[in-house]
């Protein structure tokens, strides 16, 4: 089923907008789309996003895992590299801090009518992409470079050679996590 899939392009593409939209109808049933829960994150006061993010890491990781376990999935991680991460971060981090979203949800807030994640969001994702896009030749000679570590899943980082050794600890551990946060009242 899945071969199938990889050769039909505009299926895929009519099944990546409904996926994104599942994604943003299910980000705003969530709330957070709310660019005063994603504040409460952001001010430790409200722990609505890290249990949303938590909840889909650990249904990602061990989907993917499974998929690639019976054959129907393969991993194809990018490079990457220390610079690339740290430069990332910190971009990303200055757009969530200034305008109180990243760009999943600014997608989920756009479609709700938040303005201000229209006109903040979209317009200020757009100049930075376009800002990185006309440093990115300069960026990949220089801080792109510092710690390449290729195209290293975290299982081969560390050196496990079955994955699961590592995922489902990692999936107990972040599953005991939303049981403390949920009980401690975040």
């Amino acid at each position: 089923m899945l071969t199938k899939l990889h050769g039909q392009k505009n299926l895929q593409l009519v099944l990546g907008l409904l996926i994104g939209i599942l994604f943003g109808f299910l980000l705003q049933k969530g709330g957070v789309t709310d660019y005063n829960v994603i504040i409460g994150q952001l001010l430790l006061t409200d722990f609505t996003v890290l249990r949303i993010m938590l909840s889909a890491s650990i249904t990602g990781m061990l989907g993917v895992h499974l998929l690639r376990s019976l054959g129907l999935a393969q991993l194809h991680p990018k490079p990457g590299s220390l610079g690339a991460t740290v430069l990332g971060g910190l971009i990303f981090g200055a757009g969530f801090a200034v305008l109180g979203y990243c760009p999943g949800t600014v997608a989920g807030a756009v479609g709700q009518g938040a303005l201000d994640a229209l006109f903040g969001g979209v317009v200020g994702i757009l100049i930075g992409s376009g800002i990185f896009a006309a440093l990115y030749p300069r960026l990949q000679r220089s801080v792109l470079r510092i710690g390449e570590f290729g195209e290293l899943t975290l299982p081969e980082a560390l050196r496990v050679t079955n994955a699961w050794v590592l995922v489902i600890p990692v999936a107990l551990a972040l599953t005991l996590l939303l049981w403390l946060l949920e009980n401690a009242g975040f």
